[in-house]
């Protein structure tokens, strides 16, 4: 491990032994060289553990731990946190890649700043024909970031609360000093919103640093937000992180989300082919927001 490491990026996986090689060379691969790779086996029951396993062997900067059971997606990333000890801390799934410079990016523009959390672009990486191609950034993403932004507020860009993915950023490992991931799906709504309403300043970084992979084997969640039991946790993981907007950052940025759920998520939802009680819940949660909305006006 280099005492002059930077930033700890955890990587999580269960069951990604196709896609984790490409996750781990790219982080290798990053043009910021002073970092260091925590790598959680979440109890996976193919090879997973034996790429982590090849990777901690020939390159000191990755430590590899294993859950002996699978033990969910939070729980992995905060057995991570609790062996970060550098000065910040990013994250990256094993089976999406991290662009080249985006170490050097996010980083980079903390350390000019002084800023407490560094927010990038993604693209998605859909199947296409034997493999994966980078799609556009979608229009949310980019409101969330472009113009490239430094030491702004909530208050000032109250956008940045529609990027709530947890690899997509960079940010002060003393902002995870009592905060951690919840178990279950959805795990980053509430636990981004939180950096945020924590953040003194934020930066964002107009350009993409994660190829968010979303797989031709059809395991990603949200590729079942038709079933009942992950559509539930999509509308609870949304009130979830509201209910943080709402208690400690400025109205403005609360109207913002809002108004992103309202024109992204609920179209999304409402587009899919939902049992009644499914599609009731889905309106329940389209009627408070309208209501919240108006009320705010």
């Amino acid at each position: 491990m280099p005492a002059s490491a930077l930033v700890s990026v955890i990587v999580p996986g269960w069951n990604v032994a196709e896609y984790a090689a490409e996750a781990l060379t790219s982080v290798r691969a990053q043009t910021l060289e002073r970092w260091r790779a925590i790598l959680i086996d979440d109890g996976s029951a193919d090879g997973t553990s034996d790429v982590f396993a090849d990777f901690a062997r020939t390159d000191r900067r990755f430590t590899h731990v294993t859950h002996p059971a699978q033990r969910g997606l939070g729980a992995a990333r905060n057995t991570g946190l609790e062996l970060v000890d550098t000065p910040y801390v990013g994250f990256l799934d094993a089976d999406d890649v991290m662009l080249p410079r985006a170490l050097e990016l996010l980083v980079g523009s903390l350390e000019r700043t002084g800023s407490d959390v560094a927010v990038g672009q993604y693209t998605r990486l859909r199947p296409a024909g034997d493999g994966y191609a980078s799609s556009p950034v979608q229009p949310w993403v980019v409101a969330s970031t472009a113009p490239a932004r430094a030491g702004v507020t909530l208050a000032e860009h109250p956008e940045v609360t529609g990027n709530i993915v947890a690899w997509s950023k960079v940010s002060r490992a003393s902002l995870w000093r009592d905060l951690r991931f919840p178990q279950g799906l959805y795990e980053d709504q509430a636990v981004t919103q939180t950096l945020y309403t924590r953040a003194r300043a934020i930066d964002t970084v107009a350009e993409p640093v994660v190829h968010w992979r979303v797989r031709a084997d059809g395991t990603s969640i949200t590729q079942h937000e038709a079933d009942p039991l992950v559509l539930a946790a999509c509308l609870d993981a949304l009130r979830d992180g509201l209910a943080i907007l709402r208690r400690d950052a400025p109205d403005v940025a609360l109207r913002a989300r809002i108004r992103q759920i309202l024109e992204m998520d609920l179209p999304r939802l409402r587009a899919l082919d939902l049992p009644p009680e499914s599609r009731a819940a889905v309106e329940e949660l389209a009627a408070e927001l309208a209501e919240r909305r108006l009320a705010s006006n």
